[in-house]
């Protein structure tokens, strides 16, 4: 597993469609608590034609053993290609 924060990835101030953009040519699933304006945004990225490695959506009230739990879940149970082009909670709510 590789995570590159925001910061690290110099992120910050970045619109939500470039985000994906990197993201894609990364080959990166998006991690990321923008719930109100991200799943918009992935939805016009899909149309668009463009693919994504996958976007997961974590509510900033989630406790973090919890999300971490469940990242590390998904890494060690699944493919990368089950998550390419979906967008999904975690955990799940």
């Amino acid at each position: 597993m590789d995570f590159l924060s925001a910061n690290e990835a110099k992120l910050e101030g970045v619109p939500d469609p470039d985000v994906l953009g990197l993201a894609a040519e990364q080959d990166r699933i998006l991690v990321t608590h923008d719930r109100q304006t991200m799943p918009w945004h992935f939805a016009d990225f899909l149309l668009s034609g463009r693919s994504c490695p996958g976007v997961f959506l974590v509510s900033q009230h989630a406790p973090i053993g919890e999300v971490i739990d469940a990242l590390v879940l998904i890494w060690a149970g699944s493919d990368v290609e089950e998550w390419k082009n979906r967008i999904v909670n975690i955990p799940e709510s």
